[in-house]
C-alpha cells in the first residue's frame, strides 16, 4: 500500500471513515513512534561503539549430540572459542535459567528460547549463538526434546565459573536472565563485549531484555497492552478455546 499525506496527516490506512480525532491522535503517536526508533538507533550506536571489552578465559562447556533425536551420549567437551564459526563473528549466548537453585526451568527463558529457536537460522547469517545452563547436559537436552529446540546449541556449564563471572549466577547458585555477546580478535584473543539484564536499575527489575522477544511488543500494539502477562510452561482452556 502506497502512504501518502493527506491535509498535514501521514495516512497508515485507506480507511475513509477514520474521525478527525483518532487521525490527531494517530498522528502524534507517528512522531512518537519516529522519537523511538531514532532512540533504538542512537542505543545501538552506543553499543556498537562499545570500547573493547575485558578479555576472557577459554570457558569450557559440556555439549551432547548434535541432533537431539540421537539421545544424550556421548558429551564433548567445547570450548567457547570453539563457538566462533568464522572470522569476524560474533557469538550470541544466551543465559538459560535452569540448574543449581533453580529446579525448575524458567518460564521466561522458556518464552524467549522458543522465539531463539523459531529464528535460529536467520541469526546464523551473520552471528553464531548458543544456550548455556546451569544444568547437567541431559536435563538440558531432555528440556530441549520436550519443546523442541532443534536449531540451536545447547550447552551445560559444567562446573565452570562462567554463569557467575558473567553475573547470571549468585555464589549460591541462584540463576539469572542475561543475554551476552563475545568476540574474538584476530590473535584468537577472546573478549567479552556486552551483557544485558532484565534489571536495569533497583526500580526496573524485568524489562531490560524485553527487545529480544516480539511477545511484549506485539502486545504493545494493542489496546490492552501487557497488563500483567507473564509466561507459563503451559497454558490453559481459554487459549485452546481461543484456537477453536
Amino acid at each position: 500500500m502506497v502512504h501518502e499525506i493527506i491535509d498535514g496527516t501521514y495516512r497508515q490506512t485507506n480507511l475513509t471513515n477514520e474521525s478527525p480525532e483518532y487521525l490527531a491522535s494517530r498522528e502524534e503517536l507517528r512522531l512518537a513512534e519516529i522519537e523511538l526508533l531514532n532512540q533504538r538507533e542512537r542505543v545501538a550506536a552506543l553499543r556498537r561503539a562499545l570500547p573493547k571489552g575485558a578479555t576472557i578465559q577459554d570457558y569450557e562447556f559440556l555439549e551432547g549430540p548434535t541432533s537431539l533425536d540421537d539421545g544424550d551420549a556421548p558429551t564433548k567437551n567445547v570450548r567457547l572459542s570453539n563457538l566462533f564459526t568464522a572470522p569476524d563473528r560474533s557469538l550470541v549466548i544466551y543465559h538459560f535459567m535452569y540448574g543449581k537453585k533453580q529446579t525448575n526451568a524458567c518460564p521466561m527463558c522458556t518464552a524467549w528460547i522458543d522465539s531463539f529457536n523459531g529464528v535460529a537460522h536467520h541469526l546464523a547469517q551473520n552471528v553464531d549463538l548458543a544456550i548455556v545452563a546451569a544444568a547437567d547436559s541431559s536435563t538440558l537436552r531432555a528440556y530441549a526434546r520436550k519443546r523442541g529446540w532443534d536449531k540451536l546449541r545447547l550447552l551445560s556449564a559444567g562446573d565452570n565459573t562462567f554463569k557467575y563471572d558473567l553475573g547470571s549466577e549468585d555464589s549460591e547458585g541462584h540463576q539469572d536472565s542475561t543475554i551476552s555477546v563475545f568476540t574474538r580478535d584476530s590473535d584468537g584473543t577472546l573478549r567479552h563485549f556486552y551483557s544485558g539484564h532484565p534489571g536495569l536499575a533497583n526500580d526496573i527489575k524485568e524489562r531490560g531484555i524485553d527487545e529480544l522477544n516480539p511477545i511484549w511488543n506485539v502486545m504493545d500494539l494493542t489496546p490492552q497492552g501487557r497488563g500483567k502477562w507473564y509466561a507459563s510452561l503451559e497454558y490453559g482452556t481459554k487459549v485452546q478455546a481461543a484456537r477453536g
